[in-house]
């Protein structure tokens, strides 16, 4: 096995884990489950616990990764004291490593979609008008397309290693993504009916507070800050033994949470921008359109209404949706690709090829059962198995890694960690409050 790699620079590692956490999950998902949770009850909800639960969370995995600098198998299995410990930690490793490949399996169809509305941009300026009929078009020789050139686009990304693929690509695509965010935001601010939308947003109706919306906000912090799949895991093992894990924590928290919200202050306003252009932004239950409806039939006839500006607008936004998607895919890809490139006699580039083709053989057989495997992958994973995963590695840190070598580990990149108000709390947060009340939630919102 070659000797591992790790991130050139500080810049580097933060801007390819915030790449992992904001992606669709951020500047769609994020919008949309606003959209169907009560608006700004949920975004209330969804930072209380970015902040209480996904940053120890996210600790816990950056540790355990640094510490091990290796897979997540073996570095769970690393940390077990016990045949039974190392079994759970085998265990948990792999089903990370299953469910960072079902997400990404569903990940490429609706990245697929994104780069297809991308491709319709450019026909629309061309005057192209049956290609971007075809191209905004639901059929399934479309969506295999392009859903093949955005794994194509993954696999050449991590093929190229970390330094010359991840950080590479992620230092140049971020920077592009946050100026296009902010650019979008504020000409749709400028347009009627953003104000409404903006209220929307930010005033919350705690009454709307329920265990569903909960469940929904918690599985959320976790999908879109990358956690529980082993993805934070591995980036955490290409750190060098320098950095202060703490502080390179909270900037990826800071910069996941900041761009969620920002890419409410675009999505939102535009749904009520939409409206007053003519176009319904509500369903018959009277709630706000969510979901694929939001981003691939309010937003297109946004654009179509906005004139002679509306195709580059849509270029735009749908230019930042690609950049988002693949910003977060290497990373879930880069998951089992760790495992196989140090485990088996197969090179990265080798491993890569077998693990996309598998991948996409997954999206694939959810396209062909569109109806039945869709929304079913996107709760096992998302809502269901990422929590639990989150667990299992607060249990790891908490309670089966010794308490000096999780301090000697942190003390590396801070010598003064154990005087610490971090060290204070931490520990024992992510032992018993972490688990405690992703637990609660959980299976209250079960429950109910």
């Amino acid at each position: 096995m070659a000797s591992r790699e790790t991130f050139s620079t500080k810049t580097g590692f933060i801007l390819a884990a915030a790449g992992s956490a904001i992606g669709l999950g951020n500047i769609w998902g994020f919008p949309t489950k606003t959209a169907s949770n009560g608006g700004a009850a949920f975004v209330l909800v969804y930072l209380i616990l970015a902040f209480c639960l996904a940053y120890p969370a996210l600790m816990a995995e950056l540790v355990i990764g640094r510490h091990a600098k290796s897979n997540a198998v073996s570095a769970l299995r690393g940390l077990g004291n016990s045949k039974a410990s190392r079994n759970f930690g085998t265990f948990v490793g792999f089903y990370g490593i299953v469910i960072a490949s079902l997400i990404l399996s569903f990940y490429a169809i609706v990245a697929g979609w994104m780069l297809s509305y991308l491709g319709e941009s450019v026909t629309d300026l061309m005057g192209w008008d049956a290609a971007s009929q075809w191209l905004t078009s639901d059929g399934l020789a479309r969506n295999m397309i392009f859903m093949t050139l955005f794994m194509a686009l993954t696999m050449g990304v991590i093929s190229s290693g970390v330094k010359g693929g991840i950080e590479k690509w992620s230092t140049r695509l971020m920077p592009m993504l946050m100026v296009i965010l902010v650019l979008l935001i504020v000409y749709v601010m400028l347009q009627d009916g953003a104000m409404e939308g903006l209220k929307v947003y930010l005033v919350p109706d705690i009454s709307q507070i329920n265990p569903p919306l909960v469940l929904n906000a918690m599985g959320q912090a976790f999908f879109s800050m990358s956690l529980g799949v082993g993805t934070m895991l591995i980036y955490g093992s290409y750190l060098s033994d320098k950095e202060s894990l703490p502080e390179l924590g909270a900037w990826v928290t800071i910069c996941d949470i900041g761009i969620a919200f920002t890419a409410g202050l675009l999505i939102i306003p535009a749904l009520f921008v939409a409206q007053n252009y003519g176009v319904p932004i509500y369903d018959d239950a009277g709630k706000l359109i969510a979901g694929g409806d939001l981003i691939f039939q309010v937003l297109p006839v946004l654009f179509d209404s906005m004139g002679g500006v509306g195709p580059f607008v849509a270029f735009a936004f749908f230019t930042l949706m690609s950049i988002a998607a693949l910003t977060s895919s290497i990373s879930m890809l880069e998951v089992p690709v760790a495992l196989v490139s140090e485990e088996t006699p197969a090179d990265r580039k080798q491993a890569t090829i077998i693990l996309g083709a598998a991948i996409f053989g997954g999206a694939s057989a959810i396209l062909l059962n569109f109806g039945t495997l869709f929304d079913f992958v996107v709760d096992l994973t998302t809502k269901y198995s990422q929590p639990m995963l989150g667990v299992a590695l607060c249990v790891f840190t908490g309670w089966i890694w010794n308490r000096n070598s999780v301090l000697k580990e942190l003390q590396k990149g801070s010598p003064e960690m154990e005087n610490s108000f971090f060290w204070k709390i931490w520990p024992k947060y992510v032992q018993f409050v972490c688990p405690v009340l992703i637990l609660f939630a959980f299976f209250q919102s079960l429950a109910s």
